[in-house]
């Protein structure tokens, strides 16, 4: 069993979706979009993927 990866989230990479655009299109699922705000970290029901935001981040536009 492989350990998911963890994403450090920024606020330019809002709102967060997962694949992420840097994602290569071989390893690609349907895009979910995951609200990280409330939490500051959110998992992508897909992959397993975990993002976290990064402490101090503050939301651009949300």
């Amino acid at each position: 069993m492989t350990q998911a990866q963890v994403v450090m989230v920024d606020g330019k990479d809002l709102p967060l979706h997962c694949p992420t655009n840097k994602t290569p299109a071989w390893n690609s699922h349907p895009r979910v979009f995951l609200d990280i705000t409330k939490t500051g970290e959110a998992k992508c029901p897909y992959c397993g993927a975990e993002y976290k935001l990064i402490p101090g981040t503050e939301p651009h536009g949300h």
